[in-house]
């Protein structure tokens, strides 16, 4: 295997250059695997993105990455629906589209930057809270004021 040497490093071992003029001189030498030094691995605790059940497998894993960017698909083409189209079906699909596009994102946050247990187990209550309050919220103000769709185009109106 062929690497850079510096020549000082090679003279300690015995061998004179002819032409040794300085200790910064550099030159491509075949080196033996016996003298290679072995980088020093720094080993690092990566956290998974989700704690999958032992009985579960990697395709569990593979559909919710699918359901993931199959939803925010979804949510690109609602914008143009709910602009043209708007509705009672268009504001309740709305509410259930953007709260779990909320919670699977946050979800991801949280497996990220929280550790430990006690931690997670608490931030994931909190999360789920947090999106059913979402979902409920949205719901009362579908049913109950104008709608996702005409809040959105009275905001834009003004």
């Amino acid at each position: 295997m062929a690497a850079v040497v510096r020549l000082s490093s090679v003279c300690r071992r015995g061998i004179k250059p002819l032409f040794y003029q300085s200790a910064l001189l550099v030159r491509p030498l075949a080196v033996p695997h016996k003298h290679l030094e072995q980088p020093n691995l720094l080993t690092a605790r990566i956290h998974s993105s989700q704690n999958l059940k032992a009985s579960s497998t990697s395709k569990a894993a593979s559909l919710h990455w699918t359901a993931e960017r199959m939803l925010s698909v979804l949510l690109l083409a609602m914008g143009p629906v709910a602009y043209f189209n708007p509705g009672p079906v268009i504001d309740y699909s709305l509410a259930a589209a953007l709260t779990l596009h909320g919670h699977w994102g946050l979800g991801q946050v949280l497996t990220d930057y929280v550790h430990g247990d006690a931690k997670i187990k608490m931030a994931n209550a909190a999360l789920f809270l947090l999106s059913t309050i979402t979902f409920t919220g949205l719901c009362y103000f579908n049913y109950n004021d104008v709608g996702i769709c005409k809040a959105v185009a009275l905001l834009w109106s003004k």
